[in-house]
C-alpha cells in the first residue's frame, strides 16, 4: 500500500479515463502501455515517465502538462502561466497536430530567448537547429502552411524525443 504521492495523478485518470468512456484496457492500448501497468498508476502505485503521461493524454485528448502538474513533474506555482499557455495551445480545436506543436515550439524558443526555459530540455534547444529552421521555411509553417518541409520536419522532431 506504499503510495507514491501521485494518488491525485491516478484519480485524475481514472476520472477523466471515465469521461472518455473508457475501459481501462481500452486507454492502455489507446497509449502503448500495458493494462496492468495503466491500472497501477491509476491507483497511486507507480509514478509514470513524462513520456508514458504524453501517450496517455494523448489517448485522453487532454493536456500533458496537466498530468505533469498532477504527477510533479513540473511545480505547479512557478509553472502555472506556462502551463496554461501550453494548455490553451493544446485545446484549441481549429489547429492540427502539426501547428499545435510548431506554435508550442514558437513559444518555448520565445520563453527560452527571454531566460525562462522550461528545463524540460522540449523545443529548438533539443533539436540543435530551431533556430536555423527560420531561414529554412520554418517561418512559412508558423503561419500555418503547409509546406512539404514542415511535415519532414515536424516528423524528424517527433522521432527525436
Amino acid at each position: 500500500m506504499a503510495s507514491l504521492n501521485v494518488g491525485n495523478l491516478g484519480e485524475y485518470l481514472r476520472e477523466q479515463r471515465r469521461n472518455a468512456q473508457l475501459s481501462l484496457r481500452q486507454l492502455a492500448d489507446a497509449a502503448g502501455v500495458s493494462n496492468p501497468y495503466l491500472s497501477q498508476i491509476e491507483r497511486g502505485l507507480r509514478k509514470p515517465s513524462a513520456e508514458v503521461l504524453q501517450q496517455v493524454a494523448k489517448a485522453l485528448r487532454i493536456s500533458a502538462e496537466t498530468l505533469y502538474v498532477r504527477a510533479g513533474i513540473l511545480d505547479a506555482e512557478r509553472d502555472r502561466d506556462e502551463v496554461e499557455t501550453r494548455a490553451v495551445i493544446l485545446a484549441d480545436p481549429s489547429l492540427n497536430e502539426r501547428q499545435k506543436q510548431v506554435l508550442l515550439q514558437i513559444y518555448e524558443s520565445f520563453r527560452k530567448e527571454n531566460g525562462l526555459g522550461t528545463g524540460e530540455g522540449a523545443g529548438p534547444a533539443r533539436d540543435g537547429d530551431g533556430a536555423a529552421d527560420q531561414g529554412t521555411g520554418g517561418s512559412s509553417t508558423a503561419g500555418g502552411g503547409d509546406a512539404a518541409g514542415s511535415d519532414t520536419d515536424a516528423g524528424r522532431r517527433r522521432t527525436a524525443g
